[in-house]
């Protein structure tokens, strides 16, 4: 009888923890999606923390400096929207537009400096990484995170003060 109450105990208390723990996460807050606009993205620069292949595979030839991360600078001059990459061999950026919520990449231009190997293939995998679909959220530490999607690759930018 006295095994019976402490397994019984044992259980009661189980469930307790468990339920407590499903509040706690019941009320944590989603991540907030939130409407992209020129405003937005020339707000802060946007450096690369996480770009994985469909596969899950880090793209490693994104990460070979830690300490020069691509970071992408939107900016505007004289009415004509462009992103500048930052950190890449050549200097490159490509105009871009918002419409109805969707970024748009468009006229990319690049010097075309005979870069070396890892820095080549930066640029490379640089250029892939701005197509695709944008989002914009917001991380647990309230910093607003840029995801860019498409068939091949995810990628995740975290804003940082210009």
């Amino acid at each position: 009888m006295k095994n019976m109450k402490t397994v019984m105990m044992a259980v009661t208390f189980a469930v307790g923890a468990l339920a407590a723990g499903c509040q706690t996460t019941a009320n944590l807050p989603a991540p907030v999606s939130q409407p992209i606009t020129s405003d937005v993205l020339q707000a802060y620069n946007w450096q690369l923390v996480d770009a994985k292949r469909s596969n899950g595979d880090q793209i490693t030839q994104l990460f070979f400096d830690p300490a020069k991360p691509l970071t992408l600078n939107f900016m505007s001059d004289n009415g004509r929207d462009y992103m500048a990459f930052m950190n890449t061999c050549n200097n490159m950026s490509a105009g871009y537009s918002v419409v109805n919520g969707d970024v748009q990449i468009k006229n990319g231009i690049s010097t075309m400096m005979a870069c070396p190997e890892p820095q080549a293939s930066f640029d490379t995998a640089a250029t892939a990484t701005v197509q695709g679909k944008y989002s914009l959220s917001k991380n647990a530490k309230n910093v607003p995170i840029l995801t860019i999607k498409n068939d091949n690759q995810v990628a995740y930018f975290k804003a940082v003060s210009k």
